[in-house]
């Protein structure tokens, strides 16, 4: 099916609308409608202040008209601070940036159209980073062969927070 989403608005760390905190939490509020009993997805907004108070925080939003309808959204990782490296993944050796993709979320109504592709290619167009990196909960294996299909790798697995689901790691190389 083809998006008909052809509003995508970018966003930036200090550079953000007042509204902008509560639209992201609406959008995850729709998205996982039926998971909101779960304690770690009712901490969404404690997720959403400390990535968008990040050096480097950016994001994109999908618009139906005046609607949001989606968001991807990530940031730089400090040099050093790259948590994706215990998995034993070794990059190139000249590669040291990674750019952290934190979210990438559709509303239910708006999926299956390609919208979750326009806004992963879009947030990271103009990194400069030579790596991407995402969590995706192992218990979705479509969804991670989505991203592989999109040039990810599993890099292994982790459970960032004891409340949370395992995550296959995913790293693309963002050099080309």
């Amino acid at each position: 099916m083809e998006s008909s989403v052809t509003d995508l608005r970018h966003f930036q760390h200090g550079n953000l609308p007042e509204d902008f905190r509560q639209m992201l939490i609406d959008v995850h509020a729709d998205a996982y409608a039926d998971q909101m009993d779960d304690p770690f997805h009712q901490r969404f907004a404690w997720f959403v202040d400390h990535w968008s108070g990040m050096d480097g925080f950016s994001c994109v939003v999908a618009y139906d008209a005046d609607e949001p309808v989606g968001f991807a959204y990530g940031a730089p990782l400090a040099p050093g601070r790259e948590w994706w490296r215990s998995t034993g993944f070794e990059p190139k050796d000249d590669y040291a940036a990674t750019y952290a993709v934190s979210e990438v979320m559709v509303r239910p109504s708006w999926r299956k159209q390609g919208i979750s592709k326009q806004l992963h290619e879009a947030l990271l167009k103009e990194r400069t980073e030579d790596l991407a990196v995402l969590l995706v909960d192992v218990t979705h294996p479509k969804v991670q062969e989505l991203y592989e299909s999109w040039g990810y790798a599993k890099a292994g697995e982790q459970q960032p927070f004891a409340d949370s689901p395992v995550y296959a790691v995913m790293v693309t190389d963002l050099r080309g």
